[in-house]
């Protein structure tokens, strides 16, 4: 089974993602010098789940860099690339592509550049083999390459999503990424201890008879969300209806979904301002009495709140950022996702039994487009 080693290999590939952007930082330093100014945009895109990594790391890669940042997904760039891509400003296009070959990801670069001719492309693949990785058609183009292993065999991305993302979040913090090795490392081992004392407890709950499921959260953990809600309905083959949304966002509306055969996700942030408000949401979906099942993935902080399951990532003494917490958040979700597969009798490494999901899209086709 191909999905459940590249589940478990992520804390030892997250060590090597470090080292090998720590060993292009000149590199790097240069290429943002020389495409990036003060006014500089920079935009996030992929498609599926590489736009999910976007809308994780661009809200905090703002934060840390100053840069107006935002994500796109590239197939919105497809159909309408000017209301996306600035014609007269210094932006970097930022791509995030397992394989680098499917339609919308590469037709979304080339629109792109034909909507400013000035723009600067950083491509971060797991293909060294892919079409982004090799084409040389783009203008002020720079290729990352993630190791071999992030290029996922199943169909699911899994080490691939953790791997581009931890490659943004270590950009936004290349000047000082030598920093960052205790939390890569910290990182690592919370996410070695979640897969050894939680696989049992989640592969139980994954045959309990959920027939929807939630994932909240806010911030990076909204997209952390959306991609969660993504691996485990592509992973059910679409049996088990999946959605995601912020906490916030929760009560306008989506809240109705919850029922007492629905699963609910919290995804909790370390920062007591942002825990306000999930406390109270949480609150308020227990006064419901809807009877959901509900799972906490958090810290040592949120232990006192009342969850059929809460999954602790760290204690007190070894916090993290939310930022690199985001990844060893998905590792559970990812690990329950393949347990729920097994409950389906569906094969984790291609779970879509009509064939209608590809490891790569298929059955897109792109028009010429005329500005």
């Amino acid at each position: 089974m191909h999905i459940y080693n590249e589940i478990t290999q992520q804390p030892e590939l997250w060590k090597r993602v470090l080292k090998e952007v720590a060993a292009k930082k000149e590199l790097l330093l240069n290429y943002f010098d020389k495409v990036l100014d003060s006014n500089s945009e920079v935009i996030f895109t992929g498609a599926g789940s590489s736009f999910f990594v976007g809308e994780m790391v661009a809200g905090y890669f703002q934060e840390m860099t100053g840069y107006s940042s935002r994500a796109v997904s590239s197939t919105e760039i497809v159909t309408h690339p000017t209301q996306y891509i600035p014609k007269n400003k210094s932006a970097l296009l930022v791509s995030f592509a397992r394989s680098g070959n499917s339609p919308e990801s590469v037709a979304a670069v080339n629109l792109a550049q034909q909507v400013n001719s000035n723009l600067a492309h950083l491509i971060i693949t797991c293909n060294r083999e892919g079409e982004l990785a090799i084409s040389k058609s783009l203008n002020n183009r720079f290729v990352f390459l993630l190791p071999e292993e992030a290029n996922d065999k199943a169909l699911a991305m899994t080490s691939s999503v953790t791997s581009m993302a931890l490659v943004a979040v270590l950009l936004a913090n290349l000047k000082n990424i030598e920093l960052l090795e205790e939390s890569i490392n910290k990182m690592a081992l919370m996410a070695e201890s979640v897969i050894s004392e939680y696989y049992a407890k989640l592969e139980k709950i994954a045959a309990k008879p959920f027939e929807r499921a939630v994932f909240l959260g806010s911030g990076p953990f909204y997209g952390l969300a959306r991609e969660a809600h993504l691996k485990l309905q592509e992973m059910t083959d679409g049996q088990l209806i999946s959605k995601f949304d912020s906490f916030l966002g929760f009560r306008h509306g989506p809240k109705a979904v919850v029922n007492d055969k629905t699963l609910i996700v919290y995804f909790l942030s370390s920062n007591d301002y942002v825990g306000k408000y999930e406390h109270d949401l949480i609150e308020a979906v227990k006064n419901d009495k809807t009877n959901a099942y509900t799972i906490g993935i958090g810290t040592q902080k949120h232990e006192n709140t009342d969850f059929d399951l809460l999954i602790k990532t760290a204690n007190g003494d070894n916090c993290i950022d939310d930022i690199f917490l985001m990844l060893v958040y998905l590792l559970p979700v990812q690990l329950f996702s393949v347990y729920k597969a097994i409950n389906y009798n569906l094969d984790p490494d291609a779970p879509s039994r009509n064939g209608t999901i590809h490891r790569v899209v298929q059955g897109v086709k792109i028009y010429e487009y005329k500005s």
